[in-house]
């Protein structure tokens, strides 16, 4: 059963002439909105529930290397992130502590060596793996 709207729209001592139609405006804003959030619950609970899980198990100076050089290009948010943000997305994502992550850079400038041993292995490894998958 419907409310008659009739006297409210005409009581001049209840409302003015278009408080009702601003009022059913606004609830139907509300109502619209209210359906869109669930609609987005939704989608996020039909996600999978359990991610799966990625574990970190090289070494944790090929981790810092590979963040370093990252940061160094500018990869994340056109290059205007500080290198703590980054280590700490990766240590969530990857389920690993990198600890002194400015010390073990300090190590990897200090190699008399190839300074960049991870970067290079895998792009040697990636090379290999196209390679083989072209035939060559």
């Amino acid at each position: 059963m419907g409310l008659d709207t009739y006297y409210f729209e005409t009581d001049h001592n209840f409302n003015t002439s278009h408080d009702y139609k601003v009022a059913k405006i606004i609830a139907n804003d509300l109502i619209e909105e209210y359906l869109e959030n669930q609609l987005f619950k939704t989608a996020v609970n039909d996600s999978p529930k359990n991610p799966t899980k990625l574990n970190w198990t090289g070494n944790k100076s090929a981790l810092t290397e590979l963040i370093y050089a990252l940061h160094s290009q500018g990869i994340f948010n056109n290059g205007n992130v500080d290198i703590k943000p980054i280590v700490t997305v990766f240590e969530r994502t990857f389920n690993v502590d990198l600890g002194d992550f400015y010390h073990t850079f300090l190590e990897l400038k200090a190699r008399k060596i190839n300074r960049t041993k991870f970067l290079d292995e895998l792009k040697e490894s990636l090379t290999k793996r196209m390679d083989k998958q072209d035939g060559i």
